[in-house]
């Protein structure tokens, strides 16, 4: 009788987020490595922007923990030539300075979030889950979300794929730059104070500021602004905030939902 070969179960995938950290200080990373796995993530730990690079050509991560002042080249350096090489992993920075404008310049060259030193190992987390999440949203949109592209001039805005194009060419986003369009295209014509379009594009509990949703605004109006200092589709409301205005004809297949604007 001939011997069965019995299958054997197929080994699943790892389906723990994967996040890389890039900080020169050996104790934090081991800290960061130790309590992060013990929270669910898969934590690799480097030290510098060489180490990064090896570690995002060898493997697949969900996350990047970026420190502001590393040796050789910095994390502001880094952040800029990642986004400018189509890099769209979200970014949080870690920044020992006390100088808000360090963040505002981390926000400026691409990051999605920042974080300043000291810091609680547990807000770190409750940050990284919420960008998690944010990545996450396209399986969790209302079915009437999911089955409109927002259109406006030469942009189609996919909300479940978070993808923008421009004449059927696909333009890089982060995630934060992505969240805070879909806040404000899927509300055309709806005035939103920066507090409301924090909530909707980060969380209730984010602790952006108004400053931070001005540098986000700057680089969308950068990236579909004809002329950002003229702006067409992203509007200041002033003493209240942004208003999204695509043309009359875009809006009426825009989604639209029912939240108004505060």
């Amino acid at each position: 009788m001939p011997h069965e070969v019995l299958p054997q179960d197929t080994p699943q995938p790892d389906a723990r987020p994967r996040l890389l950290l890039v900080d020169d200080e050996a104790d934090l990373r081991a800290m960061l490595q130790r309590y992060l796995g013990d929270q669910g993530f898969v934590v690799r730990a480097v030290a510098d922007a060489t180490q990064m690079q090896r570690q995002l050509q060898r493997e697949r991560f969900d996350l990047l923990v970026l420190d502001l002042t590393l040796p050789g080249v910095d994390g502001l350096t880094v952040c800029r030539d990642l986004r400018a090489a189509g890099e769209t992993l979200p970014i949080l920075m870690l920044t020992a300075r006390g100088d808000p404008v360090d963040r505002i310049i981390g926000l400026e060259m691409g990051a999605d979030d920042y974080l300043p030193k000291p810091f609680n190992p547990r807000e770190l987390l409750a940050r990284l889950r919420a960008m998690l999440r944010r990545n996450q949203m396209q399986g969790q949109l209302p079915v009437a979300r999911q089955e409109r592209i927002i259109r406006f001039g030469r942009y189609a805005l996919d909300p479940v794929a978070r993808s923008l194009r421009r004449d059927g060419e696909f333009l890089r986003l982060s995630s934060g730059e992505c969240a805070m369009l879909l806040a404000l295209a899927a509300r055309p014509g709806r005035p939103l104070s920066r507090e409301r379009l924090i909530e909707l594009a980060y969380g209730r509990d984010h602790a952006s500021t108004d400053r931070s949703v001005d540098v986000q605004i700057l680089r969308l109006r950068r990236l579909i602004e004809d002329d950002p200092a003229v702006p067409r589709f992203i509007q200041t409301v002033r003493g209240l905030g942004y208003v999204f205005t695509p043309d009359a004809a875009d809006a009426s297949s825009s989604t639209a939902p029912e939240e108004a604007g505060r």
